[in-house]
């Protein structure tokens, strides 16, 4: 089976207009409220997926990428060397937020891999099913 998209990034060298640009341009809602100032696209419709887009490092050069969920980085970045793309950036964990690498494939296009959320236990039947099930058993 097959892996999802999941998230998008954009990085710029001046974030802040960056987010207006794409804001404007899309009627995104952006979030940047946060330490590192990263803004969290919305763009308010159930079709396609959110992003992010943030502010490279003075030496970086802007870039684009998209995010595919896996259960275990790791594996998907030693498959994706030994099928010729490098690591661009390791197995990384922000805690309470994502664990996410980074690759580059042969040409050089950066694609970012994000484990997959821990599974939660099955949620509890709703009250109104369960009164039902001891209607039955009554």
């Amino acid at each position: 089976m097959g892996k999802p998209v999941v998230h998008f990034e954009v990085m710029a060298k001046d974030a802040g207009r960056a987010q207006e640009f794409y804001g404007s341009l899309f009627s995104w809602n952006i979030n940047a409220n946060n330490p590192m100032k990263y803004g969290l696209v919305n763009t308010g419709l159930k079709k396609g997926i959110n992003g992010g887009i943030g502010q490279v490092d003075r030496n970086s050069r802007p870039y684009t990428t998209f995010y595919v969920e896996v259960e275990n980085p790791q594996s998907y970045l030693d498959r994706a060397v030994s099928l010729g793309g490098r690591v661009v950036i390791p197995v990384t964990e922000i805690p309470n937020m994502v664990t996410f690498a980074q690759f580059a494939d042969p040409e050089g296009n950066v694609v970012g891999l994000v484990k997959s959320a821990q599974t939660r236990s099955p949620k509890p039947a709703s009250r109104k099913k369960t009164r039902k099930r001891r209607a039955r058993r009554d």
